[in-house]
């Protein structure tokens, strides 16, 4: 359970959606002075609809550790939306317990994932076909209670079944793992595909910042044919998982600077002079990042923003006009399909991502656990109910 103190900051103006339902839209300019701990609380009980899921993985991700990193004046680091007091967790799969009224498609005992992102699918964005900038959104983990619990309660329209994945596993247990994945990899594909348009075979691809939706935008890049594929990170055991998922050249930006080169002086050497085709940009870190990336853009080149963070960002803009480049920004990972297909290629066995997860906690160890994630050495942390 996260807590949190509603400490508006003096310059920044609040909307009336976010007084009325105490949401805040930045929470790194709303929520001050976080903090944790382990609670019990009364088992949740779905209402008409909705679906109550016995929780059995819950992956750890890097925006529920930015809750409780926080910059000078006390106030998260995580600048996206959200509500607290509020049970995080976003990454999960589990078993149906227990279906509402009115609720078709499911059985107890279905294994099942959820989207986090909860479009109410009818508002103009919704109507549009747009679910990941519903104008009511709310989440999972971020503004309603989540998944770092033993039951979650989640509206039917955002369950997806995952049973074929124990057939692919023949593993429960891994089966739920891949489950608990699902919402990551969502997030990369809902990045590189639909918002961006998609990867050309024989791409030149560069990921920067290679945690769980990095890992997933390298192992993506090679199923869509990319011919290269470069990650960058400060993290030597995250790129040797990139480099297990398929890219072949790894680097350390930091190592790269002491040594006097930088990420756009490799990309540039290892392309030859024709520069990236397609970036991605999962570490969050605009500032560093982004000049960079349109430091090695090729003629026609993609950059997809799929980080959150408060900072401020200069780009040389003409680059976009010589270059006919493009920059896109994506968030979350509903509608278009994305979570049945992304099942269907874990089914498939076109994309394998189980090797990222290199620590398990107990629930009881939650805390633990989410102080691990801050050291971001690992590729995904798991919580195992």
């Amino acid at each position: 359970m996260v807590e949190a103190a509603w400490e508006p900051r003096t310059d920044y103006e609040l909307s009336p959606y976010e007084e009325k339902n105490r949401l805040a839209f930045n929470s790194n300019a709303v929520w001050r002075h976080p903090s944790m701990e382990l609670k019990e609380v009364a088992k949740p009980a779905p209402s008409p609809g909705q679906v109550l899921i016995r929780v059995r993985r819950c992956g750890i991700c890097g925006s529920d550790s930015h809750f409780f990193q926080t910059d000078d004046d006390g106030y998260m680091i995580y600048s996206g939306p959200a509500r607290f007091p509020c049970v995080i967790g976003h990454e999960f799969s589990g078993t149906v317990e227990e279906l509402g009224a009115g609720v078709t498609g499911f059985s107890k005992g279905d294994m099942v994932t959820a989207e986090g992102m909860m479009w109410c699918g009818e508002c103009h964005a919704c109507r549009a076909g747009l679910l990941n900038h519903c104008v009511r959104m709310e989440m999972v983990g971020f503004a309603v209670d989540g998944a770092d619990a033993e039951y979650v309660v989640v509206d039917s329209k955002y369950c997806w079944k995952i049973d074929e994945l124990k057939e692919v596993y023949g593993d429960e247990e891994k089966a739920f793992v891949a489950g608990a994945l699902i919402e990551p990899i969502s997030v990369a594909y809902n990045g590189i595909f639909p918002a961006a348009g998609g990867i050309e075979p024989g791409s030149y691809v560069v990921v920067y910042g290679t945690g769980s939706i990095g890992l997933a935008a390298v192992a993506l890049a090679k199923a869509a044919g990319a011919s290269v594929v470069i990650g960058f990170d400060i993290s030597g055991e995250r790129l040797e998982l990139a480099r297990a998922l398929g890219a072949q050249y790894v680097f350390n930006p930091k190592q790269l600077l002491e040594k006097g080169s930088s990420p756009h002086k490799e990309v540039m050497k290892i392309t030859k002079g024709f520069g990236a085709n397609f970036q991605v940009e999962a570490a969050g870190a605009p500032a560093t990042s982004l000049p960079e990336m349109e430091k090695c853009m090729s003629l026609e080149g993609k950059i997809v923003y799929l980080g959150r963070s408060p900072e401020k960002t200069l780009f040389f803009f003409d680059t976009l006009v010589s270059k006919r480049g493009k920059i896109y920004g994506s968030r979350g990972h509903s509608g278009h399909r994305i979570f049945r297909e992304v099942i269907r290629m874990i089914s498939m066995r076109e994309i394998d991502m189980l090797p990222i997860v290199t620590a398990r906690f107990p629930l009881a160890d939650a805390v633990k656990a989410i102080e691990r994630s801050k050291t971001q050495r690992d590729g995904k942390i798991m919580i195992c109910m």
